[in-house]
């Protein structure tokens, strides 16, 4: 594959290098910019291409924590919530959640009054003020031969948080920051027990090249220990990996928007969420002491998760052989030995390196996607960088049919701008938020910009050239898994890729080798991220036209 044209920062001194582009490493780099610090940001992959694409997908305070006392926890992520939804309503919204108990499960609260009294706490702590309703017909799918108890709350879901993580990397780089992908760490470099630099590598020229630097955050998620590990540093061990695994299925018959939360067939929590016109169903916990890079749902872990949502909904009509994907990744728990996993906390965890000799290297392990800018904030006040502290968010910036009123004249002027459906423009707009405007105005005057990156969908080639102008994407996975995730929806196949390639290569000045090596990266990329049910299986894709 031909190499982006990317002078590399050889030689360059930063006062923060980042190691780590998934959710909390971007948000890491963008508070440290944003303080006035040059910023470098690397991940030896691409940005949000590790644990932040192979999440749950929600943003939520950590009800089941309650059951464990972290009570400090699920008030600070209830917090983070709220100013989620207040700062990105086009990519986090509000979301109807059952929580459903039946009485053969051993219920993570001991009674109904103690159920009721943490989702009143709940409520109360998110500020009380979105109404909870009943949910009704999601009620009625639920196995009739089990004896449930219903309660019904609210909480947020980030559809696509790779879009998350973009919209914050061109905000860091915005403010100052360097951000590189696919650039590898070879070793950080330390003199006299301080940090003095690093020495990396560029993935696709092979290229080595050092930077100085007097401060380093590893935030590589479950590669920290290994990012240590191949420096040579001798530091305690601090992941525990923990593979959780999903499967998506099709929507049946019959059920709602509203999200599941319950036990599964051993007692562990369970959801079964809305998703891209699917239904996500996950999560599982298995400890994986493995290459992250290699982590894979095993055929158990699949069979426990399908056996577990057709117990709950028997009636679905459903089978194994309809599910589309199943996908694992590793959460970085804190190592904690002899713990239980239901029992190691959810909350990240600071190290400071200097406890064992090494000044200026941070470490940290664990998080959620709900509390990446706390956990940046903390991150650079340790580092010393002045922290503009957010204000304190009580409510939700408009009703939900003010957001959804304004959103909608968004697109409208989104879509007149581009010459496209309203519909279509409604798809970009949710995606791109304030950007979508620019979006629309080059591919006004392009009509190759306005063609559908495949026939199955609105989104068109110039969301991808804005992806690799601006977003950093390099390859035609970055652009169709994580800049415009198009191919997590339910009717990709290998047919759209060879269309989206296609189109996308042309648009980009792509000659006809780079289009089918894309390509291929790019299925092998899907096939092992995704494990896809395909039915639609061409054995080379279609000669390069001007489309």
């Amino acid at each position: 594959m031909c190499s982006p044209e990317r002078p590399a920062p050889a030689g360059q001194h930063f006062d923060v290098l980042v190691i780590g582009g998934g959710i909390n490493g971007i948000a890491i780099a963008r508070e440290c910019a944003q303080g006035g610090k040059h910023t470098l940001l690397i991940d030896q992959n691409d940005f949000a291409s590790g644990t932040t694409s192979r999440s749950t997908r929600i943003i939520h305070g950590g009800l089941r924590y309650l059951e464990h006392g972290e009570i400090n926890l699920v008030r600070e992520s209830l917090r983070e919530r709220e100013r989620l939804l207040c700062q990105s309503p086009h990519l986090v919204r509000p979301m109807q959640f059952l929580l459903a108990l039946s009485s053969d499960q051993r219920p993570f609260m001991r009674s109904s009054l103690a159920v009721r009294t943490g989702l009143w706490l709940y409520h109360k702590w998110a500020g009380g003020q979105r109404q909870i309703s009943r949910a009704s017909e999601f009620e009625r799918q639920l196995d009739h031969g089990r004896t449930w108890s219903l309660y019904s709350y609210e909480d947020a879901q980030c559809e696509f948080p790779e879009r998350l993580a973009a919209e914050w990397l061109t905000e860091a780089v915005a403010a100052g920051a360097t951000a590189r992908n696919y650039t590898h760490l070879l070793q950080i470099v330390h003199k006299d027990g301080h940090v003095t630099g690093a020495r990396l590598r560029d993935t696709f020229t092979g290229n080595e090249f050092e930077v100085s630097t007097g401060k380093i955050v590893n935030a590589s998620g479950p590669w920290a220990d290994l990012v240590l590990n191949t420096s040579g540093l001798q530091v305690k061990r601090m992941v525990g990996g923990v593979r959780g695994s999903h499967v998506v299925l099709p929507r049946f018959s019959g059920i709602s928007g509203t999200a599941l939360f319950t036990e599964a067939t051993d007692g562990r929590p369970f959801f079964v969420i809305p998703w891209n016109g699917q239904l996500l169903v996950g999560t599982t916990e298995v400890v994986d002491t493995g290459d992250p890079d290699e982590t894979q749902p095993s055929f158990s872990e699949i069979d426990y998760l399908f056996d577990s949502f057709a117990r709950l909904f028997p009636r679905s009509g459903l089978t194994k052989a309809d599910i589309r994907y199943a996908f694992a990744g590793i959460r970085p728990l804190p190592f904690s030995p002899g713990k239980k996993m239901a029992s190691v906390t959810r909350k990240h965890i600071l190290y400071d390196h200097a406890d064992e000799g090494l000044n200026g290297l941070l470490s940290v392990i664990g998080g959620k996607l709900t509390t990446a800018l706390s956990v940046a904030r903390e991150i650079a006040r340790k580092l010393g960088i002045a922290v503009q502290e957010p204000a304190n968010v009580f409510a939700a910036p408009a009703p939900a049919d003010g957001i959804q009123s304004s959103f909608k004249h968004w697109a409208r002027l989104v879509g007149c701008k581009a010459s496209i459906p309203e519909s279509c423009a409604q798809s970009i707009a949710s995606w791109h938020g304030r950007r979508a405007l620019a979006i629309a105005q080059a591919a006004s005057f392009n009509k190759k910009l306005r063609t559908p990156l495949c026939e199955h969908t609105c989104h068109i080639v110039a969301e991808a050239v804005e992806a690799v102008m601006h977003e950093f994407a390099v390859t035609l996975g970055d652009i169709l898994l994580r800049r415009v995730p198009v191919a997590l929806g339910a009717c990709w196949s290998e047919a759209c890729s060879y269309q989206a390639a296609n189109r996308i290569g042309c648009a980009l000045n792509w000659s006809e080798a780079r289009i089918y090596n894309e390509f291929d990266r790019f299925e092998q990329e899907r096939e092992k991220f995704l494990h896809p049910r395909d039915n639609h299986v061409p054995q080379r894709p279609p000669a390069v036209v001007n489309s």
